[in-house]
């Protein structure tokens, strides 16, 4: 699979060589010839690295100096190599995750689909997540029902998840938060004892297995973000992912305002209005959404360097967790669940309750170790000023994801960062404890 799509790349690059002038080609690929080399205490441990380079640039010039720049063969060659990553039956390519999410909620809710939500109906959901996965369900005129967090891996708590369905209950929303995995079965279970759809956030878990199976391809439909952050980026974009035709011929209507130029029953809705202009003709209601051929062009470059960064990510993990064991008195530490396969969007960390210290002090520390840091994405959405414009029900008290906004925090892992990075991290938060404990 990884090599199939990786000679498809290569088959673009040797494409564009006619239109980049070589003395351009060589100046670029001498930007990205040196990696700085990190000192401790001097390099910054940031959060992000972008993670694109030569091919990329050269791509989106191809684009730039053909004039071909508004969606096209790059986007939908993009869509294709994702598809086949995933082994979905189809995938259409957005301008970025939060619209992937309005696509696919806008779609689960459209008159043309058999199985529409109802209005006002609950969207079950963690409340542990990301601003714009809870802003789409309200944009549709769905009811959030925010369920509480497992702190070992910030996804959705499921033991209790038949408790949290009610009458007026159509869907689960679950997001594999940080590049962790939910727990899939429960889910599935509970959505065929309910009879409910589900939708996967998986924008922050390109790659992520449960069972074996790619996350994105569990539910009913679900979301990528391709943000400058993620393992993977088209600068900015997003891609909704399904094995539904249906749902997949309403994302790609819905992300163009509705038109059907690429829809696969064009030509018999060209024969039911006749009098209609079809490269003007709006069968649905949509946005614009569209992502552009430079997006497409990383895209299709990305895709191949994927299985290499989540294995870069998943071996710093493994190592800060084996130092950081020595201190599960201090921080609940992440645990992955032998059913998945996390792809480790970053290095999360809680303090717990009745450590010696507070999360200001630590992160006051390591901003002067010159270690970035940020709180668990969104926090409690419930915490958030703007929940008063969102009509939501939320079922018990939350408490895991209390905690998370008040204790809980996260360091880069990416592509850039390895043994030497990971060593100074930890021995800079090993160095703040025992300055603590030996103050106490």
């Amino acid at each position: 699979m990884g090599k199939d799509i990786q000679n498809e790349s290569l088959i673009i690059v040797s494409e564009i060589m006619t239109s980049v002038d070589p003395i351009i080609k060589k100046l670029i690929e001498k930007k990205f010839e040196k990696q700085e080399e990190f000192i401790p205490g001097k390099s910054v441990i940031s959060l992000i690295k972008p993670s694109f380079g030569p091919d990329e640039i050269l791509e989106s010039l191809d684009s730039l100096l053909t004039t071909n720049v508004t969606m096209g063969i790059k986007v939908k060659k993009f869509e294709k190599l994702f598809s086949k990553y995933l082994k979905s039956n189809f995938a259409s390519m957005v301008n970025s995750g939060s619209s992937a999410n309005l696509v696919a909620l806008s779609a689960l809710t459209n008159p043309e689909f058999s199985q529409k939500l109802k209005k006002q109906s609950e969207v079950i959901t963690p409340a542990v997540t990301w601003a714009t996965t809870v802003f789409p369900i309200n944009n549709v005129n769905l009811k959030p029902k925010f369920v509480d967090i497992d702190l070992e891996n910030f996804c959705m708590k499921t033991d209790d998840l038949d408790d949290a369905v009610s009458s007026n209950t159509s869907l689960l929303l679950p997001v594999h938060l940080l590049g962790n995995v939910c727990d899939m079965s429960k889910i599935k279970e509970v959505s065929t004892k309910k009879d409910l759809l589900i939708m996967e956030d998986c924008c922050e878990a390109h790659g992520a297995e449960f069972k074996g199976q790619k996350v994105g391809t569990i539910g009913d439909i679900a979301s990528f973000s391709f943000f400058l952050s993620h393992h993977i980026t088209t600068i900015e974009g997003g891609m909704v992912v399904t094995n539904n035709e249906s749902l997949y011929e309403l994302s790609k209507a819905i992300r163009a305002f509705g038109w059907i130029r690429d829809l696969k029953h064009k030509d018999e809705l060209t024969k039911k209005y006749p009098k209609v202009d079809p490269r003007f003709m709006f069968t649905n209601t949509g946005y614009n959404l569209r992502p552009t051929e430079i997006q497409g062009a990383f895209g299709i470059h990305q895709i191949k360097k994927l299985d290499k960064f989540i294995k870069i990510r998943n071996e710093n993990r493994r190592y800060c967790t084996k130092r950081f064991l020595q201190y599960e008195d201090y921080f609940i530490i992440t645990k992955e669940d032998p059913r998945t396969k996390s792809v480790d969007f970053c290095y999360p960390l809680t303090i717990k309750k009745k450590s010696p210290f507070s999360r200001e002090s630590l992160l006051k520390y390591l901003q002067k170790k010159k270690i970035e840091t940020r709180p668990i994405m969104s926090g409690n959405f419930l915490e958030q000023p703007a929940i008063k414009y969102i009509s939501h029900a939320k079922h018990g008290k939350l408490d895991n994801s209390k905690l998370a906004m008040k204790n809980s925090f996260f360091f880069g892992n990416h592509h850039e960062i390895g043994r030497k990075e990971c060593e100074y991290v930890v021995d800079v938060i090993a160095q703040f404890i025992e300055r603590k404990l030996w103050k106490k």
